[in-house]
C-alpha cells in the first residue's frame, strides 16, 4: 500500500513526497528480517525423516547359500535368514526361527520397559506383542537368534510410523490463531475508518486520485507496524528463560501454547519412569526387608550381619551379567550408566550401596561357566571356585522420573504407553495421575465381589483402558470415556491409538501437550498442539517431531513451561495494548488534516520513527514483567472465550489511554504553532497553502507573512 500510495504521488506530482517510500521500505525490511529468524527456527525442527535414518543399522550379517555374509542393511530383501547377537540392532521386521537367550529392547517401540524375550513361538495374535517377531531398529541386548525378514524399508513397523509422523499436517497453535484474529480485528477497523474518509474526502471536493492516497494513508496509520517484531522479541527472550530452566523451545509460538494447555497426554517409559529399576523389597529371613537406597546407607531397616543376607548379597552380585561403564568413579552409584539387564542392573547398585564393590567381589570369586536365566527354569547357576545358585527373592521396581505436576490449577494429565495395564496403573498411582482412594470399574466390582458388567462406568473416576478395548471403540465411545472420567490410563496402546487419543482429547477442545521419548510417541507428539521430547533418553525421532525438549528429563519441569506460557500470554496482551495507544494520535491527525484542512501534524516518517523506535524498547520491556501472584491459581485459558485482544482491551487502548495521548499531542501542537504566530482558528483551511512550496506570503494571526 505504501508503494502504491508513492506511485500514485509521483504520478501527480513533480515533485512527490518520499514519506510513503521511505515506510514501505523500513515494514518490507522488518518483514523480510522476522520472517528469515522465524524460517531459521522452523528449519530445525522439520527433519523427522532424517532422523529415521540414523537409526538404520549400517550392517547386516545374512545367511545366503548357506555361508554368512555382511551386507549393508539397505541390501537386505525379504526372505532372507538373518543372524542377530547381543549388542545388535535388527536390520528389518523378522520372524525368529531359532534363539538362544534372546531379549530385544523394545521401550522405543511399545514403550515395555523390560527387555523382552524372543523365541520361535507364537504367543500372541497382536504382531507387537507376540514373541517369535523382532522390529526393525530395536536393539537386540543379549543372547543371539535367527529368522526370516518379513518387511523391509516402509513396510516394517518402524517405516509406518515414520509414513504416519511425516505425513501429518500440523495445526496452526492457539498464539498463531490469536494473532490471526488481531490481524482480522484490526484490519476491519482499517478499512472501515479507510473506507469512509474516502467517500468523505470524495464529498468534500477532493480528487479521487486525492481520496485514494488518504484511503491508503489512513490503512497505514492504523497498522502498528512494530507489532510483528515485538511479538517475535517477546517470544525469543521467554524462549532463552525457558532454556535456562531445561525447558529447550524449538518453535517460538510454542512457547505460548504450552501456557494455554489443559491436558497432557504423557507416555510412561523414560518420562514418567526413568526407564530404569531399582531394588524396592528384599525377602529374607522370612521377613520383607525395605532396602536401603541412599548412597551413605542411612536408611538401613535390617541387620546386615544377618549370614542370610549376606548370602542374597552373594548370589546378587555374582548371579549377575551386568557391569558399571568405565570411567564413573566420580559418580554417585545410583546415577552410573551400566550395561545390561535393567533388573541386574538393579541388583547391581544395590549391592554395590550395601556391601562396596561388586567388582571385588567377582574378582575374588571367578566364573568358570554359567547357566542363564530363562524364564522356564526360573533360576541362574554360576559355578566358579565358589559355586552360587540364584534362589533369593529380591523385588524391583521401576523408578519414577517425578510426579506430575499437582501445583494449584494445572493442566489433565493422562497417561498413554504401550506397556502393560498393570505395569502402567501401578506408575499411575505412584506418580498421582491415579489419586490414592479414587477407583477404577475392576476396583469396584473387586470390592463389592460382583462382575465388571455390573458396575456404573460412571461411578468410577479413573479408567485403565486396554489397546484392544480401544481399536473396537467408536469416536463416541472415546468421547465418552474423556469426558466422564478424571483420571484416565491407555495401556498397551499403538502408534495409531496415541494419535488417535490425542484427537479425542481435541475433540473435546482441549488444548493438548503430548510428552514422550519414544519412536511410537512421534506421531502424536507432531499431532499435539505443543509436542515435548525428553532430552537425556529421548530418540531422535521423537526430538525432531517435539516443539520443545526437556533437556533434564524432568517432567516437572513442564510447571515452569506452563507458568512461562501464561506469563508470556499476559505479557503480549500489555504489549500489544501499549502498541495499540499509539494509533489513535497517530491516526486523529490525519483525519483533521482531510477534514478541517489543517497542517498535517504528524508525518509518516515520524510515525515510522514512533512505531519501531520509541514506542518498541518499552513494548518489549513488557515481556520481563514478572508473573502475577496469582498466574499458577487459574483455570487453563479458554482458546474460544479468552482472547488476546479483545473488546475490552481495544476500548481501553482506543478509547481510553489513545484518546488521552491524542488530547495531548494535540495540545502540544497548537501550542506550540501559536507561539510561533499561528492560533488554532488560523489553522482552519490553510493546509493546501502550507504546503505549497510556491507560496511565500501565508499570513499567521498576527498578519505576518511566511
Amino acid at each position: 500500500l505504501c508503494f502504491q500510495g508513492y506511485g500514485i504521488q509521483a504520478a501527480m506530482e513533480d515533485e512527490p513526497s518520499n514519506d510513503n517510500l521511505y515506510l514501505g521500505v523500513v515494514l518490507a525490511a522488518v518483514v523480510i528480517v522476522t520472517g528469515c529468524f522465524s524460517y531459521y527456527q522452523e528449519a530445525k525442527s522439520s527433519k523427522i525423516m532424517d532422523s529415521f535414518k540414523n537409526m538404520v543399522p549400517q550392517q547386516a550379517l545374512v545367511i545366503r547359500e548357506g555361508e554368512k555374509i555382511q551386507i549393508n542393511a539397505e541390501n537386505v530383501v525379504v526372505g532372507d535368514l538373518v543372524e542377530v547377537k547381543g549388542g545388535d540392532r535388527v536390520p528389518a521386521d523378522m520372524r525368529i526361527i531359532s534363539s538362544h537367550g534372546c531379549k530385544v529392547d523394545n521401550s522405543s517401540l511399545t514403550g515395555e520397559s523390560e527387555p523382552q524375550t524372543r523365541s520361535p513361538e507364537f504367543t500372541h495374535e497382536n504382531p507387537l506383542e507376540t514373541r517369535n517377531i523382532c522390529f526393525f531398529s530395536t536393539n537386540c541386548v543379549e543372547g543371539t537368534a535367527r529368522g526370516i525378514v518379513i518387511s523391509t524399508g516402509d513396510r516394517t513397523v518402524m517405516g509406518r510410523i515414520a509414513s504416519l509422523a511425516s505425513g501429518l499436517e500440523m495445526g496452526r497453535t492457539p498464539i498463531a490463531m490469536e494473532i490471526e484474529h488481531f490481524i482480522r480485528l484490526i484490519t476491519g477497523v482499517a478499512v472501515f475508518l479507510g473506507l469512509s474518509f474516502f467517500i468523505l474526502s470524495l464529498i468534500l471536493g477532493y480528487t479521487w486520485l486525492e481520496a485514494v492516497i488518504f484511503l491508503i494513508g489512513i490503512i497505514v496509520a492504523n497498522v502498528p507496524e512494530g507489532l510483528l517484531a515485538t511479538v517475535t522479541v517477546c517470544l525469543t527472550l521467554t524462549a532463552k528463560r525457558m532454556a535456562r530452566k531445561n525447558c529447550l523451545v524449538k518453535n517460538l509460538e510454542a512457547v505460548e501454547t504450552l501456557g494455554s494447555t489443559s491436558t497432557i497426554c504423557s507416555d510412561k517409559t523414560g518420562t514418567l519412569t526413568q526407564n530404569r529399576m531399582t531394588v524396592a523389597h528384599m525377602w529374607f529371613d522370612n521377613q520383607i526387608h525395605e532396602a536401603d537406597t541412599t548412597e551413605d546407607q542411612s536408611g538401613a531397616t535390617f541387620d546386615k550381619r544377618s549370614p542370610t543376607w549376606t548370602a542374597l548379597a552373594r548370589i546378587a552380585g555374582l548371579c549377575n551379567r551386568a557391569v558399571f561403564k568405565p570411567g564413573q568413579e566420580n559418580i554417585s552409584i545410583s546415577k552410573r550408566d551400566t550395561a545390561g539387564d535393567a533388573s541386574e542392573s538393579a541388583l547391581l547398585k544395590c549391592i554395590q550401596l550395601s556391601c562396596g564393590s561388586v567388582k571385588k567381589m567377582r574378582d575374588r570369586n571367578p566364573k568358570v561357566t554359567e547357566i542363564p536365566f530363562n524364564s522356564t527354569n526360573k533360576y541362574q547357576v554360576c559355578p566358579g571356585w565358589l559355586p552360587v545358585v540364584a534362589f533369593g527373592v529380591v523385588v524391583t521396581r521401576c523408578q519414577p522420573a517425578c510426579s506430575p505436576p499437582r501445583v494449584c490449577v494445572c493442566p489433565q494429565v493422562i497417561m498413554v504407553t504401550g506397556d502393560h495395564p498393570i505395569t502402567a496403573k501401578a506408575i499411575a498411582k505412584g506418580v498421582g495421575i491415579i489419586s490414592e482412594g479414587n477407583e477404577t470399574v475392576e476396583d469396584i466390582a473387586a470390592r463389592l465381589n460382583i462382575p465388571v458388567s455390573q458396575v456404573n462406568p460412571r461411578e468410577a473416576k479413573a479408567c485403565v483402558v486396554h489397546g484392544s478395548d480401544l481399536k473396537d471403540m467408536t469416536s463416541e465411545q472415546l468421547d465418552e470415556i474423556l469426558k466422564n472420567h478424571t483420571e484416565i490410563v491407555f495401556a498397551r496402546t499403538s502408534p495409531q491409538q496415541k494419535l488417535i487419543i490425542v484427537e479425542g482429547c481435541q475433540r473435546q477442545g482441549a488444548i493438548v501437550a503430548v510428552t514422550g521419548d519414544g519412536v511410537n510417541d512421534s506421531p502424536a507428539l507432531k499431532k499435539a498442539d505443543i509436542g515435548i521430547a525428553m532430552g537425556i533418553s529421548g530418540s531422535d525421532v521423537s526430538k525432531q517431531a517435539a516443539d520443545m525438549i526437556l533437556l533434564d528429563d524432568n517432567f516437572a519441569s513442564i510447571v515452569t513451561g506452563v507458568e512461562e506460557g501464561r506469563l508470556i500470554f499476559d505479557n503480549l496482551k500489555k504489549s500489544i495494548a501499549y502498541t495499540l495507544t499509539s494509533n489513535i494520535p497517530e491516526i486523529t491527525p490525519f483525519l483533521l488534516f482531510i477534514i478541517a484542512n489543517i497542517p498535517l501534524p504528524l508525518g509518516t516518517v515520524t510515525i515510522l520513527c514512533i512505531d519501531l523506535g520509541t514506542d518498541m524498547v518499552p513494548a518489549i520491556s513488557l515481556a520481563y514483567e514478572a508473573a502475577e501472584s496469582d498466574i499458577m491459581k487459574r483455570q487453563p485459558r479458554n482458546p474460544r472465550t479468552d482472547k488476546l485482544v479483545n473488546e475490552r482491551l481495544i476500548s481501553m487502548a482506543y478509547g481510553q489511554i489513545g484518546m488521552i495521548q491524542a488530547l495531548g499531542g494535540f495540545f502540544t501542537y497548537f501550542v506550540i504553532l501559536a507561539e510561533n504566530g499561528f492560533l488554532p482558528g488560523t489553522l482552519v483551511g490553510i493546509r493546501l497553502a502550507w504546503d505549497d512550496r510556491s507560496t511565500n506570503d501565508l499570513e499567521d494571526s498576527y498578519g505576518q507573512e511566511w
